[in-house]
């Protein structure tokens, strides 16, 4: 028996999503929580087996099933990620400054730094340097941090997705056509109502796109992707089947990951923010968690003082997990998950960084193959409060970002104690958005 769920425990990591670190804590009480059900027919077996333990183990062991994720992915590309001091995954031998001075740069390179890449963003006033360090990551961060003690210096952690994707019956269908910036079929103009999105890549060709104008950036060749389709879905999808909360909205999407190992890299995200506001997106979704880093950390600042809101999953890590980001730095909207009986998740995070909970299981969303998926965790309630939120926003601007907040949070479902708590944050919104599970045994329609 005790293989057997070792094996399981092995198999599901991948849908058990948020921290690394697995420090010894003592489990809190978790008010008003539903463990999950087995997921209806048509979902992967992984994640019909992560639904079932979910109910079997405490949730301390969620951030063990997310450390075996992680062993993994750093056993299988050894040779371009590594661990940090703490386990989180990072590109191997890499290191990041954000805005570095001359005489700092010049610093680095006598001290055998060289320079591999660099990023400029005017609208933000940041440059990103991606460092070359020969040997000892962790050592040579100190060493950095040594030669410029007011520098901002980091990792270049990797970051990943915070929820599970089940399978519908699968249909051949034709991939997207390459190219950095796409458009869904018979998409007119550009919407009034523009929402972006930090994830993997979005499959236009889905029908729940169509007539939608889907901006694409990130990667030389479009990468459709399980999880970026269905966030995609729910926050500006418009079918029969299926509407999200921002139905029609002009979608600016961001990949990544782009089917690399080294996918969700820190300067890939910082990137995307910079693409984003560019583009004057007024609000983003990350439905992506990682550890906290200093050089992320400068550039969430900068996109939220310059009138931009930023909605992220706060994770699926459990209630005694340590925060996750972006979602736990000051200013952004961190969103849990909850079910079909408006109960928090068991894995969701908790803290205060929840502001909003919304629907995040027990639903369908747009899936691979033309067909409907099974979805759950705080990846897909983080989109359906990012789509409510644009529509009060239509252009950045601080005040104004504020007040789309708190109208918000007075129209939200009071679900545990009284005004703001660790745990639904102001409450539940976006409840009549949830797609019954059915659905995810369709096909395109």
């Amino acid at each position: 028996m005790r293989t057997v769920v070792s094996t399981l425990l092995l198999l599901i990591a991948s849908a058990a999503l948020a921290q690394i670190g697995l420090p010894a804590v003592r489990v809190p009480s978790v008010p008003g929580v539903t463990l999950p059900n087995v997921p209806a027919a048509g979902v992967l077996d992984i994640d019909k087996s992560a639904a079932v333990l979910a109910g079997e183990v405490d949730p301390r062991r969620l951030r063990e099933l997310r450390a075996l994720r992680v062993r993994e992915q750093l056993r299988r590309h050894r040779d371009v990620l590594e661990a940090d001091p703490h386990g989180a995954p990072m590109v191997r031998g890499e290191l990041l400054a954000l805005s570095p001075s001359a005489a700092a740069l010049q610093a680095a390179g006598a001290a055998g730094f060289s320079v591999v890449r660099e990023s400029v963003s005017a609208e933000l006033g940041t440059h990103v340097v991606v460092l070359h360090a020969a040997r000892g990551t962790a050592h040579a961060l100190a060493r950095l941090q040594e030669l410029d003690p007011a520098g901002v210096y980091d990792f270049n952690h990797v970051y990943t997705d915070s929820g599970a994707v089940g399978l519908a019956e699968p249909a051949a269908q034709p991939a997207p056509a390459p190219g950095a910036v796409a458009r869904a079929p018979g998409a007119q103009g550009v919407s009034a109502i523009r929402v972006g999105l930090i994830d993997s890549g979005v499959d236009v060709t889905h029908e729940v796109f169509s007539g939608i104008t889907v901006q694409q950036h990130g990667c030389a060749r479009a990468v459709p992707a399980e999880h970026g389709t269905a966030v995609a879905s729910l926050m500006v999808g418009r079918a029969s089947a299926l509407h999200g909360a921002a139905p029609g909205s002009a979608l600016y999407a961001v990949d990544v990951f782009c089917g690399l190992p080294t996918g969700g890299a820190v300067d890939s995200v910082a990137e995307a923010f910079a693409w984003l506001v560019r583009e004057q997106v007024p609000v983003i979704n990350v439905s992506l968690v990682g550890p906290p880093n200093r050089t992320l950390a400068g550039i969430v600042q900068n996109v939220l003082a310059r009138g931009h809101l930023v909605v992220a999953a706060v994770g699926n890590d459990g209630p005694a997990a340590p925060p996750l980001y972006p979602a736990a730095w000051p200013g952004v909207v961190g969103v849990t998950a909850v079910d079909a009986r408006q109960q928090v998740l068991v894995e969701a995070l908790r803290g205060a960084q929840v502001k909003f909970a919304a629907p995040g299981a027990d639903m369908a969303a747009a899936g691979p193959h033309q067909g409907y998926a099974l979805v759950r965790g705080t990846s897909f309630a983080s989109p359906i409060v990012a789509g409510l939120l644009a529509l009060e926003l239509p252009t950045p601007d601080d005040s104004a970002a504020q007040q789309a907040v708190a109208a918000l949070a007075a129209r939200a479902v009071d679900l545990g104690t009284a005004g703001l708590d660790p745990v639904y944050g102001y409450g539940l919104v976006g409840a009549d958005l949830r797609r019954q599970p059915a659905l995810a045994r369709l096909g395109a329609r």
